[in-house]
């Protein structure tokens, strides 16, 4: 079974499958990617990169450890950052919402949100006792008082459907939080010195720096979707290791859980005991295989422009975006950044100096676009490839490959 092939409903959509858009990383020069990555895999995460094993325990388990496991990182957000406190203390559900946290509607009591303040700290309080903020996991005593506080995968990588109200609804797994401004909430903790907080600031919504605490570099970038995957070797915009690579490299480094991770070209080198990542890592990445891409909505898109999008895809731009997987990173490919008029300064800071062709997936649904953000829309993705890569497309024919694009 092909997880990506979630059952499109137009034709259009399901010939596009095997064909997509390499406007997005345009066909020209590549270099190789860096045959030092399987040693940049520590043995933990290279047991995780055997088959996937689909069972419904697996992936139970897998769903398990995306939505509400810590890896044991409250040993930073609680003892380091001192997060329960503002919590408890500053952050009342509409602050929460505001600054882009997901309530999970399906564990609230009937009628609760009528009955509750919004703008009591206490209320958020109650919200993380019954398991209901998406990505954050909290014990809470008899006192509600918060005493251990700590984040997952999901507070990153999903969403609601806001079913109920803005940020409130049932939980939708590999959705990227666009609204989640992840600086502002590192920002609130009394631990942090001024310039920090200045650089967390400064990221705004729906963008993160995997790299900051490392470095000390300031390029963020837009959060990614964890939905389609399946088939894909490496899920990095700069494809520095497959998916099990990344889970252990953020949950050790960027969420600050309890295990290991080493990868020589970074100058990383962690080794924790007991390791609390690396056992969960063929679960997770299991689950997150099995997500599928959302389909674009009816009507969202024309249906004529999309197919005539398409035939000038397949003309110009089909030689990036291969196959049923999307990228030629697939076989190795990486693409230097003035290849595509894309800024270097985040590729710079990594260990192959390059990035890799993103796979389309849902591009209706999670913009801005490009690993900065620097597209806000498809249409200016489009415009931006035209004049870089020189395709000489007209307006109409833009335009229709807009449509294509949001059919996908």
């Amino acid at each position: 079974m092909n997880l990506l092939d979630n059952g499109w409903r137009s034709p259009i959509v399901r010939q596009s499958r095997l064909v997509l858009f390499a406007a997005l990383t345009a066909a020209g020069a590549c270099t190789m990617q860096s045959a030092s990555n399987a040693t940049a895999i520590g043995s933990a995460t290279a047991a995780a990169l055997a088959s996937d094993d689909l069972s419904p325990t697996s992936l139970a388990d897998g769903q398990r450890v995306f939505r509400f496991d810590t890896f044991g990182d409250e040993q930073f957000w609680t003892d380091t950052l001192e997060m329960n406190q503002v919590v408890e203390q500053n952050v009342d559900p509409t602050t929460a919402l505001k600054v882009g946290l997901k309530v999970d509607a399906d564990v609230l009591p009937a009628g609760i949100l009528e009955k509750v303040d919004l703008k009591s700290p206490a209320t958020t309080v109650a919200l993380l006792k019954m398991n209901a903020v998406v990505g954050v996991q909290a014990v809470v005593d008899a006192n509600n008082h918060i005493t251990r506080l700590g984040i997952t995968c999901a507070l990153c990588h999903s969403s609601v459907d806001n079913s109920v109200m803005p940020g409130i609804g049932h939980r939708k797994d590999g959705w990227p939080n666009r609204e989640l401004n992840v600086g502002a909430i590192i920002a609130l903790s009394p631990k942090l010195p001024a310039d920090k907080k200045a650089v967390y600031n400064s990221w705004g919504p729906g963008k993160y720096d995997p790299r900051f605490n490392i470095d000390g570099k300031n390029t963020p970038l837009v959060l990614p979707p964890a939905y389609g995957l399946a088939s894909v070797r490496n899920e990095t915009y700069t494809a520095e290791g497959p998916i099990s690579y990344w889970n252990a490299y953020v949950a050790v480094t960027q969420m600050h859980g309890h295990g290991n991770f080493s990868d020589p070209r970074l100058g990383i080198d962690i080794h924790q005991t007991p390791d609390m990542v690396g056992p969960k890592l063929a679960s997770l990445r299991a689950y997150q295989h099995s997500i599928p891409a959302p389909d674009a909505p009816a009507g969202s898109f024309d249906m004529a422009s999309a197919a005539r999008g398409r035939e000038t895809f397949n003309r110009t731009c089909a030689s990036c975006h291969v196959g049923g997987t999307g990228t030629d990173n697939n076989s190795g490919r990486l693409h230097a950044p003035a290849e595509t008029g894309m800024d270097a300064s985040y590729a710079m800071r990594t260990a192959n100096k390059a990035y890799r062709t993103t796979p389309l997936r849902a591009l209706w649904q999670h913009a801005p676009y490009f690993h900065d953000g620097s597209a806000a829309t498809l249409d200016d993705v489009v415009s931006h490839y035209n004049a870089v890569r020189k395709l000489g497309l007209s307006a109409d024919q833009q335009r229709e490959l807009v449509q294509y694009l949001k059919s996908l």
